[in-house]
């Protein structure tokens, strides 16, 4: 009777059982072994009757779900081994997840210990954590046979005091393929390679990076010639890993990747020519400079921001789309610092028609649209998961999402008096409130905390101030990575726009080169491109070598990349001859011009031209796809061309062209480059054998246009 009335009163009035933790013990042992994840009981519908928040961010809700739903039948306070929360994972009763809790391991007993005292709750009066502390720190380098490391988690505490809680801690790879770790925090690589190894203690997440260098036999570092800091970091990078850079690219792929990198589209045969027969040793940098001068390059840079903007005429209206790409394309033209043109964006108001940048408050429709488009494009995070819970992969947690929020709630938006016009306006009240726990949150900026604003003061402008200033490594690290991948096919920070301590950056001290670079040259977009196009990554063949062939993320060779839907469009119509026109656009607009996406055109569509829903640079695809091959092959678009009179081929046979200079003419116009023998034998063979040579022109034609060498930027 004693020892129920004690359980009793243990249950009512939550008394701290010593030695157990609710909050501190029992809720990481259910997100260590998993009980909490978003593929068990921590879904949002849970499993088997059963919810837990995720990775166990609302504590409350949990100690309700574990002591009282089911009116407390998960817990036997009297017989703790008989509970449901014991029994179902240490498989003594059926259990859909399997074995999740030994009986002999230390997570068991920590539950059947708050059990036995009568599962109390220490949600007040006790010390919380402040901080989670990982060793070994810094970044580890271990050199095989060496490939194991014990870490070791302590938790520092309100009340100044700390302790080792490894074994609370769930640990997670960023990359198993490269090295796993143990629950108990043992790392073990499995080839070399570089990864994060995440430990998270509640809402404390830290990462560990680990570089493992294994040994290659035969491999010398050559000391390759250097252009400018670019390569020196690339090197020091490749050198530690044990790869080789490989040797530079042809003139033709050069001249073929620069035009296609800087204004979206190939090199017309005169240009090729003139650029082939150039013999001044420094005729790479004069092409980068002319390029980065040509008026294609201000609407091909802009199509890129249209993408992440969402510029649509659904999204803007039709007036709005046409004057916000021309803003847009101003911008570049002009070449306007990043920090300034994020500024635009971010504080604008007034008419979206007057003043074009104001679209961005109309695309990102709410608070959490604006909020977290705005976290997608400029801090390259991913915080659309934090709006109902703690990020599970990052430190963002709930109450930082709703502060960041209150910086775009104030933003409103009202009908202006024309027709689809739209007034974006800022209020002078209005506040966010946390859901979950009911607070009013001040603006929150993200390693200052919350903050105060002055009444009367717009919170788009404080964040806007303290997101472009120049300390504010974050806001140049993204845009630098975003530029690198636009002319890399990838980021130094994979995927661009997702950047957490758990997704390292490849190479961080080329990533903070570039990011300080680009903030010492005020932002100037134009000098990082010509920064990287410059250097000898860039300029790398894409052709691997024996010392080289593993590598895809550290820049030893070019990274041949799929030209995205406007490019190939534009370059079938540039090799065929035949142009395209678009609905309700001047002729002779480029697909890598257009405003926003043609909607009704399938070969753009096929070859995953964007419907801009979203901000996310996924919405592209990387990988080439079936429909595409087949739109190819036999597609109504290519072969449309090739059969329309007064094609390149109809010009060529009127100009009296014999068939080996035709060849000649398609394979430079597509590739950049002359045929080979073989190719060359082919080709004539197939025309002499042909009773058309028209059509047999157009299967060469059609042959070229459906290598890779064609459709991938090499």
């Amino acid at each position: 009777m004693i020892l129920r009335a004690f359980v009793v009163f243990a249950l009512a009035f939550g008394v701290e059982a010593a030695g157990v933790s609710f909050r501190h013990e029992v809720l990481p042992v259910l997100t260590r072994q998993g009980c909490n994840a978003g593929t068990c009981h921590g879904s949002p519908s849970g499993k088997g009757g059963f919810a837990l928040s995720l990775m166990a961010f609302d504590a409350e809700a949990d100690y309700l779900a574990l002591s009282r739903d089911l009116q407390g039948r998960r817990v036997d306070t009297f017989d703790p081994d008989l509970s449901l929360i014991l029994r179902k994972p240490s498989n003594g009763l059926s259990h859909r997840g399997g074995l999740k809790l030994p009986r002999k391991g230390r997570s068991y007993q920590i539950l059947r210990e708050w059990i036995a005292a009568g599962c109390p709750d220490d949600a007040e009066g006790f010390s919380t954590v402040e901080s989670i502390e990982v060793t070994p720190d810094g970044a580890p380098v271990l050199t095989f046979p060496e490939k194991t490391q014990a870490l070791r988690v302590r938790a520092r505490f309100t009340d100044g005091k700390s302790r080792d809680i490894t074994h609370l801690v769930k640990f997670s790879s960023s990359d198993e393929a490269i090295a796993g770790v143990s629950m108990d925090g043992l790392v073990t690589a499995r080839k070399r390679g570089q990864v994060a190894i995440m430990a998270r203690f509640l809402e404390h997440v830290v990462s560990r990076h680990f570089t493992f260098v294994q040994p290659v036999a035969g491999f010398r570092w050559n000391n390759p010639p250097v252009a400018n800091y670019v390569d020196t970091h690339v090197h020091a990078k490749l050198r530690q890993m044990q790869f080789l850079p490989s040797g530079l690219c042809t003139d033709g792929e050069f001249a073929r990747r620069a035009h296609l990198d800087v204004i979206g589209r190939l090199p017309t045969l005169e240009e090729t020519r003139i650029f082939l027969s150039d013999k001044r040793p420094d005729k790479r940098a004069r092409l980068v400079d002319a390029l980065l001068g040509r008026p294609e390059f201000a609407p091909f840079w802009a199509q890129k921001w249209g993408d992440l903007l969402r510029l649509t005429p659904g999204a803007v209206s039709k007036a709005g789309t046409h004057k916000f790409n021309q803003w847009l394309v101003q911008s570049f033209r002009d070449n306007i610092p990043y920090d300034r043109f994020a500024r635009e964006l971010l504080t604008a108001s007034g008419s979206t028609f007057r003043h074009p940048p104001a679209n961005y408050f109309r695309t990102a429709s709410d608070m959490s649209d604006a909020l977290e488009t705005t976290a997608q494009i400029f801090l390259g995070s991913r915080l659309a998961c934090a709006k109902c819970h703690n990020h599970p992969f990052e430190r963002w947690t709930q109450d930082n999402y709703y502060g960041l929020g209150a910086v775009f709630n104030r933003v409103q938006r009202k009908p202006g008096a024309r027709p689809e016009e739209m007034f974006i306006l800022t209020g002078r009240s209005g506040e966010v409130t946390q859901p979950r726990t009911g607070q009013v949150m001040k603006p929150w900026l993200p390693g200052q905390g919350y903050v105060d604003v002055p009444v009367g003061t717009d919170r788009r402008r404080v964040f806007a101030e303290w997101l472009t200033a120049k300390d504010n490594t974050w806001f140049a690290k993204v845009e630098a990575n975003r530029l690198w991948a636009a002319v890399m096919g990838r980021g130094i920070v994979e995927p661009v726009d997702d950047f957490r301590d758990s997704n390292p950056p490849v190479n961080p001290a080329l990533l903070d080169a570039l990011a300080a670079d680009f903030a010492k040259h005020q932002f100037d977009r134009k000098h990082l491109l010509r920064v990287i196009l410059n250097s000898r990554a860039y300029q790398a063949s894409a052709r691997p070598t024996e010392f080289n062939a593993e590598d895809d993320r550290l820049f030893s060779h070019y990274r041949p990349h799929l030209l995205t839907a406007e490019q190939l469009l534009d370059a079938v119509v540039q090799v065929t001859g035949v142009p395209e026109a678009f609905p309700n656009l001047p002729s002779g607009t480029r697909a890598t011009a257009l405003p926003s996406p043609q909607l009704n055109n399938a070969f753009l569509k096929v070859f995953g031209q964007p419907s801009r829903s979203s901000a996310c640079a996924c919405e592209r695809p990387q990988e080439a796809q079936l429909g595409q091959a087949l739109e190819l092959l036999n597609g109504k678009f290519l072969h449309g061309r090739l059969g329309q009179k007064n094609n390149r081929i109809d010009q060529l046979l009127a100009a009296g062209k014999g068939d080996d200079a035709i060849v000649a003419d398609l394979y430079m116009a597509a590739l950049c480059r002359m045929p080979t023998d073989e190719e060359r034998k082919l080709a004539l063979g197939h025309i002499a054998q042909s009773k058309d040579r028209r059509a047999a022109l157009g299967d060469i034609c059609w042959s070229v246009l459906n290598l890779n060498e064609f459709l991938f930027q090499h």
